[in-house]
């Protein structure tokens, strides 16, 4: 059985697309949920086109406000659409609020939709821009906050004068940088830029019909090439959700979810040959059955939950408590609650001084 010592959930963050502000308030209130169960990072994908959260930076800022302990991280962020420069200002602006709590999933390459949403982002022709790995890279530069310019370089402004330098600067965000890897080369890159690595339940099938093979070779490449000043960080993602406490109209439901995505495992999709991992519903024995029998989680101590789209807040809520009650225990993790206190929120910091 594998040993897991971090535990965090990915929720889709969709919304009707008549009522935004309550599907974002709902996925927010998931946020301090997970918090109060004691999971160590909540996630949140970031979509364009699609009525869910555009800019992740801008909820996890307003999540930082909702939460005091636990990691907050997008997965993942296409950098074809930033601007390298402003999305640090962003994402620097939103670690700092949160305490530094602030995990970054990035992906690079041509983004989806890029027919329709590359004139609107780029001036001129959008097709002639760098959409590679070095768009990345250049992000990560500006997060580091170097000086610009030569050293004598100065700028003056209402702050008074100074040396020019991206603001605010969020000490250790670079390290917290993950790359959503599903292919060999990706894998190879990320562990040769020392990035942290996302994987999860869709990859390329490189060789092999089989998604674990697959996903064993990758993070084999990652290992080889990882070059990071720090210990490697792998967090592996699985659709698991179990159905203990669920009455019986809600455990068809789920079963009824999971059939109906059952087909896409079966054999390569499409051309670039993707794999599906299958989908984990049922009682936390059965699931648990299933984990002991997943590859790729004996080799990493990282586990995020990936909550399926369309479900209700009650049902993410119920997943989330049977998970931490019945599935993760028995894989050695335990609630961070128990394991260290969280910090003085800033608002009763700020109260204190005031008083």
């Amino acid at each position: 059985m594998a040993s897991i010592d971090h535990a965090g959930f990915l929720t889709p963050g969709s919304f009707p697309e008549a009522d935004p502000q309550d599907g974002l308030e709902k996925a927010l209130r998931l946020f301090a949920v997970g918090e109060r169960l004691g999971f160590d990072s909540a996630w949140i994908r970031q979509r364009h086109l699609e009525p869910g959260v555009s800019s992740a930076a801008v909820f996890l800022a307003a999540a930082s406000q909702r939460t005091r302990r636990i990691q907050l991280g997008s997965a993942v962020i296409q950098i074809g659409y930033e601007s390298p420069y402003r999305l640090a200002e962003d994402l620097s602006t939103a670690d700092v609020l949160s305490g530094g709590r602030l995990n970054v999933g990035l992906s690079a390459g041509v983004p989806p939709h890029a027919d329709l949403l590359g004139p609107l982002v780029f001036d001129g022709d959008w097709t002639g821009y760098d959409l590679s790995y070095g768009r990345v890279e250049r992000l990560l530069d500006n997060l580091r906050g170097h000086y610009l310019g030569d050293p004598d370089r100065v700028v003056v402004n209402a702050a008074g004068r100074h040396r020019p330098r991206l603001q605010p600067v969020a000490e250790g965000l670079a390290d917290r940088i993950w790359y959503g890897g599903g292919s060999l080369r990706s894998a190879e890159w990320a562990g040769r830029a020392g990035l942290n690595l996302l994987i999860g339940n869709v990859t390329s099938g490189e060789g092999t019909d089989d998604f674990f093979t697959a996903q064993l070779r990758q993070l084999d490449a990652y290992r080889a090439a990882y070059r990071g000043s720090r210990p490697a960080r792998v967090a592996l993602g699985r659709v698991i959700v179990p159905f203990d406490s669920a009455d019986d109209w809600t455990r068809a439901r789920y079963a009824e979810y999971a059939a109906g995505r059952r087909e896409r495992t079966l054999a390569p999709q499409g051309e670039r040959r993707t794999l599906f991992a299958p989908d984990l519903v049922g009682t936390s024995d059965q699931i648990l059955e299933a984990l002991d029998r997943d590859p790729v989680l004996a080799e990493v101590s990282e586990l995020r939950l990936e909550l399926p789209y369309e479900f209700r807040p009650f049902e993410y809520e119920q997943i989330l408590g049977d998970a931490v009650g019945h599935i993760l225990p028995q894989l050695g993790w335990e609630p961070a609650a128990e394991r260290r206190p969280a910090p003085q929120h800033v608002s009763e910091s700020w109260g204190a001084q005031g008083k």
